[in-house]
């Protein structure tokens, strides 16, 4: 019996996929928007967690709040169209499915929280909460893809050593 450990993975990309996400300028965007928005995060969830410990601060972490949920939403959209050129569908390509999945969680707070913050739907502190659940969400989503693409990367290293051998 072989164990489902045992059997091969496919590889994230095939050569045709590799070549085209090597080839598109949305790739280049992902690389830069990724890091921007952990960023916008990281000050974020400080300004959050400020606001919940003292009380204070509520409009900065408000705004960035927003700011991070708009970074979220550009590189949502971005993440689409580099998605689309590499796999031909804007999302759930089989390679990402589950990052997908776990995104739409990710989109559905943050934006709950935008509706919650517009309509006055909930005090500081519920906003605060909300906004701690989509922080959570996202460094799941986050760790998610972290780990698929150096696990991708794992994966191109011995064909590009047998590659170099060849030459």
């Amino acid at each position: 019996m072989i164990r489902k450990a045992d059997r091969p993975r496919r590889p994230l990309y095939d050569a045709d996929e590799r070549a085209r996400r090597d080839a598109t300028p949305w790739t280049l965007v992902q690389g830069i928007l990724a890091p921007l928005q952990f960023l916008v995060f990281a000050i974020s969830l400080g300004l959050v967690l400020k606001t919940l410990s003292t009380g204070e601060g509520a409009f900065a972490a408000n705004l960035s709040v927003v700011v991070k949920t708009l970074v979220l939403y550009a590189i949502m959209i971005t993440g689409s169209i580099w998605e689309k050129a590499v796999f031909g569908r804007y999302l759930f390509a089989p390679a990402f499915y589950w990052e997908d999945m776990v995104s739409m969680l990710v989109l559905a707070l943050h934006t709950a929280y935008l509706a919650a913050l517009a309509t006055g739907a909930l005090d500081t502190a519920g906003l605060m909460v909300l906004a701690l659940a989509a922080y959570a969400s996202y460094a799941v989503n986050a760790a998610q893809f972290v780990l698929k693409l150096r696990a991708a990367r794992l994966q191109a290293t011995p064909s590009r050593l047998v590659a170099g051998a060849a030459r």
